[in-house]
């Protein structure tokens, strides 16, 4: 029917309201370390601005029916400060999925 779903991970944006959930003093100590990991291929995704949340815009921009719809896409930023959109695989079982699908396609014929 011309449906399809994504999942997205927008990372951690570090913004107003990101420094709400600790201190101050303690972020400053943590971007450094932060800083560190996002350089690092296959860790948690970081992105230091709203605007490197790229991973919505990417996916708009997308054909949905080229997508991988077993793939979490992941909105990254290197140590340098470049954004990228990284696929992962979701660790879903295909089988458990289909039914979950077909399950879902009675309850709406209900």
């Amino acid at each position: 029917q011309g449906l399809y779903s994504s999942v997205v991970c927008p990372g951690l944006v570090m913004s107003n309201m990101t420094y709400r959930i600790l201190p101050v003093f303690l972020w400053k100590l943590l971007m450094p370390i932060m800083w560190l990991v996002s350089g690092c291929p296959g860790c948690v995704c970081w992105t230091w601005t709203p605007l490197c949340s790229s991973s919505q815009v990417w996916l708009f921009k997308q054909k949905p029916e080229y997508l991988d719809s077993l793939v979490k896409y992941h909105s990254c930023t290197t140590g340098l400060g470049r954004c990228y959109v990284e696929p992962r695989k979701m660790d879903v079982d295909e089988d458990t999925a289909e039914k979950f699908y077909q399950k879902l396609l009675e309850l709406e014929e209900q």
